[in-house]
């Protein structure tokens, strides 16, 4: 793993270099882990990983979390872990490491308190957005990180293998949600990072989470959940359910859905752009009459965060490449009735697709 991380470090160099910066500033978050292993709290003490493109790297950490620093995988990495106390002025210390700078990245993720302290602690140099320059690093993933994800998406395969067991008419979605977070600790994951349990009128809400809605018989249920692994890569599935037959007209649409997102999967391999994948499910809805009930974009990309590079989505005309990993989810919301959402992680390989959760796609039909 070592040897991952400094070659990521590498690699962050030469993106900064070409993007025409002197150093990256990187502050608590998924990049910060991405490049060193280190996964720090964000804090009102400053941690920083000062990467010039040319020159030392540092990363200047609060003293009481350098012990931390030094476990992790930082610890053995081409960098210089540098402690501050606690009346020095740490962005000031961290700025000192680029006397020579012009121009330089900040993590995406800083905090604006963080950011206006370095806007004011080097006045003569541009600051600009990192999150660019370390998406084009992020979204290729390696041979490792796709095994990572492939590891999370069997363990909420393992999650939504055991939905039946909780999910019935007379419970409330609250209930059976704290059900299914238990289940997703207990499945691999270290974090449960959302669950939505979406049943009735409910699942015509995208993003809905759980509430105090009793589910009743013929009710659909989207569950649509995920977290995050000891590795720091994230799972992401999501499947419909329902308590009981939800009607012709429902199981009829959800065909539908099923054939758009089977359609979207088909159409992953290099070279064929993202917003094509979007096309690929999208007309497959709109054929059915369903088009203006789909209304967010086909997917996003997921690795040390749920949602990252590359958007499935009109507009991006991004060519996928192997490595590239993301979520194809189409859907279909009718206000006040009800929806449904069907969710794989794939992965772009050097001649396909492979899906990287292997649960059935059709309608669960539970008994009441």
């Amino acid at each position: 793993m070592t040897a991952d991380l400094d070659d990521r470090l590498v690699r962050a160099r030469a993106a900064a270099a070409a993007a025409g910066l002197d150093a990256l500033l990187i502050t608590p978050g998924a990049g910060l882990r991405y490049l060193t292993g280190y996964d720090a709290k964000p804090l009102e003490r400053l941690t920083c990983l000062v990467l010039p493109a040319d020159g030392t790297a540092s990363l200047v950490v609060p003293g009481l979390e350098e012990p931390a620093a030094v476990a992790s995988g930082a610890g053995k990495l081409a960098l210089d872990i540098l402690p501050w106390d606690e009346t020095d002025d740490a962005v000031a210390l961290a700025a000192a490491l680029l006397p020579d700078a012009r121009r330089v990245g900040l993590d995406d993720q800083m905090w604006a308190e963080k950011a206006l302290r370095f806007r004011a602690a080097m006045p003569g140099v541009q600051q600009v957005a990192a999150g660019a320059v370390l998406a084009e690093l992020r979204m290729r993933k390696s041979a490792a990180e796709v095994e990572a994800l492939r590891e999370a998406g069997a363990a909420i395969d393992r999650v939504h293998a055991r939905v039946g067991e909780w999910l019935r008419a007379g419970r409330t979605e609250a209930e059976v949600g704290r059900d299914i977070a238990a289940a997703i600790l207990a499945e691999g994951h270290v974090t449960a990072d959302f669950v939505i349990v979406a049943s009735g009128p409910n699942s015509a809400s995208p993003h809905h989470e759980t509430s105090g809605r009793v589910i009743a018989a013929g009710d659909p249920v989207v569950v649509d959940i995920g977290g995050t692994t000891e590795a720091g890569y994230c799972s992401d599935s999501t499947r419909t359910y329902a308590v009981g037959d939800p009607g012709a007209e429902y199981r009829a649409a959800y065909d539908a859905l099923q054939a758009a997102q089977a359609a979207a999967v088909a159409h992953v391999r290099p070279g064929v752009t993202a917003e094509s994948v979007d096309a690929a499910a999208r007309s497959v809805l709109t054929e059915a009459g369903l088009g203006e009930a789909f209304i967010h974009r086909t997917g996003h990309g997921i690795g040390m965060e749920t949602h990252e590079e590359p958007y499935i989505v009109a507009g991006n005309t991004l060519a996928l490449e192997p490595g590239m990993a993301f979520s194809v989810e189409p859907g279909f919301y009718l206000a006040g009735r009800y929806g449904a959402r069907i969710e794989d992680i794939v992965v772009a390989t050097a001649d396909g697709v492979e899906a990287l959760n292997r649960r059935p796609r059709d309608l669960v039909i539970l008994d009441t």
